[in-house]
Parts: structure tokens; sequence; C-alpha cells
């Protein structure tokens, strides 16, 4: 399963959002109901810095920014994230070319602005990849990735937000156990999707 290892991670999301509303039961009234997660899905392109060309794939997101964090620490969290690149391959590219990834980390988000939200992240996770070698020798390899990324969230309508985003991601040593040389992919694009905020509309 490729994306095994983001269903663990969703998990652990969905546990600490559990948590946190455990602890809503015992704060002021005034913060109930303000339950700081989020979740979206997206479309992607992205340079698998594998031959030539750009593709095509779907994101997964989820993010946890909790609201009793020291004043200056607002708009700090957690994210974590899985993508499947899968479609839509250039003709120059190895026809079972794949990449999934599935990673997580800290996001921080500017929230001085009433509907609008630049944001930037760093995210380590696991990165698999399916490809075929100039002798023709189909392959799969697994590698301990980190992403920097960024961009920016526009609420649409009450909790619904759409987000566009980049991603810069780095695969060390990818060669290392091939005749090539050792060597390093870094696959970078954007995402462009949406995202339902739990967190009761407000603005600062």
């Amino acid at each position: 399963m490729h994306l095994k290892p983001f269903f663990k991670l969703i998990m652990g999301a969905l546990f600490v959002g559990s948590a946190y509303l455990s602890f809503a039961q015992v704060v002021p009234s005034a913060s109930e109901n303000r339950l700081p997660l989020a979740v979206g899905a997206g479309l992607s392109s992205f340079n698998p810095d594998w031959a030539h060309g750009r593709m095509l794939g779907g994101t997964l997101w989820a993010d946890y920014t909790p609201n009793w964090v020291p004043q200056r620490l607002h708009g700090i969290g957690l994210e974590v994230e899985a993508r499947d690149l899968n479609y839509h391959r250039s003709p120059s590219q190895p026809a079972n070319l794949r990449e999934d990834v599935a990673s997580g980390g800290v996001i921080y988000s500017w929230r001085h602005f009433h509907n609008f939200r630049p944001y930037g992240k760093f995210l380590m996770g696991f990165g698999n990849t399916d490809y075929e070698g100039k002798t023709l020798v189909r392959g799969h390899d697994s590698r301990t990735i980190t992403s920097l990324g960024g961009g920016a969230e526009f609420r649409v309508f009450r909790h619904v937000w759409v987000r566009a985003d980049y991603e810069y991601q780095s695969w060390p040593d990818f060669f290392k156990h091939t005749a090539a040389p050792s060597g390093r992919l870094n696959p970078q694009g954007f995402t462009l999707g949406a995202m339902y905020n739990f967190n009761r509309p407000h603005f600062r």
C-alpha cells in the first residue's frame, strides 16, 4: 500500500483532535466549539525530477493549529500530507513512473488578514517511487525525504477555504543501490485544492 503511512498520520491527527475536544471542556466557553483542525484535498502538478515533463496526482492534508498557545506563537501548527503522482506522464518518462509521499511537520500561517493567509511549512516523511532504468529493469525504492513549501489560503465561504501550494522535496542518495553514482532527486510542484476548517469563522 503506497499510502499506508499516511493513514497512520491521519489517525494521529484525529487522536490529537479528540484530545483537544476533551481539553475544551475545561476551558472558558468562549473558546469552545473551535476545533483547530482543517482537512483538504487537491490536484497536484509536479516535476518528478525524472526525465522531462510533469505528472499529475492527488494530495490530501490535515492541519492542526491550536488556539491555546501563547499569542506570539499563534499561527503555528502541525500538518500531515499524502500525495500520489501517477497520472499524465510525458512520453520521455518511464511508463510505470510513480511517486508517493506521506509526511508531516510544522506549518506557520500569518493570520493578520481577514480572508487571506500566507503560510510556510517544513515536512519530513517517506517517499516511494516506481521507475524503469536505462536497462529497462523496473524497480521500486523508498527514502526518508524532507520538504519545504509555502503558499496561500483564501476563505471563500464560512468554513471553506481554497489553497494554492508550492513544495520542493529532497530525496537523498537515491541511486546508491544502483550502478549509477549516488545522487539526489528534487521533485517540485504545485497543488490547488480546497479544505474545510472545523474552527468556526472568526476574524482577528
